[in-house]
């Protein structure tokens, strides 16, 4: 009999495009500012204690996810791409608390201006390193599409 963890992918990409009803620049500033990404980053009734963006090529981007239970995921990465406000390519990483991998990825980001609106469109690959990576990689396409209602609530608001 196959362990249950060989079994299951160990690598995941989604592509998810949503359009905005928010000017591209606000978008941007979403993704690129920490007090705002700290309003919408995460799934549904998550929360982000930590936040912290250096936003140009190299720089690096820090946050927590805290879920409802309490537990914390924390995750960094390296801006690889910044052409403002077009396009942001980041790597992710899914640590835990003692700062080991768990799950590596990339993650790029476009933004196109539709009259206004602003066409956002995510590709997200990630690789799994321990044993409990399928079921993180299966809440991918959850977790993203839960931080995007998230994002266009707080784009309604303009931010504030």
């Amino acid at each position: 009999m196959q362990d249950k963890a060989q079994t299951l992918p160990n690598e995941r990409r989604i592509v998810i495009t949503r359009v905005f009803d928010a000017p591209r620049e606000l978008v941007w500033r979403a993704w690129t500012e920490p007090q705002h990404m700290a309003k919408w980053f995460g799934p549904k009734d998550f929360t982000i204690p930590t936040c912290e963006l250096d936003v140009r090529i190299g720089g690096v981007l820090r946050l927590t996810m805290r879920a409802p239970d309490g537990q914390h995921y924390p995750m960094k990465g390296v801006f690889r791409e910044v052409v403002r406000p077009e396009r942001l390519s980041f790597s992710n990483i899914a640590i835990d608390n003692g700062g080991n991998h768990l799950l590596e990825g990339v993650t790029t980001v476009t933004f196109e201006d539709i009259g206004g609106k602003t066409k956002m469109t995510l590709d997200a690959h990630a690789v799994g390193l321990v044993p409990q990576a399928p079921s993180m990689l299966a809440g991918m396409e959850a977790g993203w599409t839960g931080s995007f209602d998230k994002l266009a609530a707080a784009l309604g608001r303009q931010l504030r």
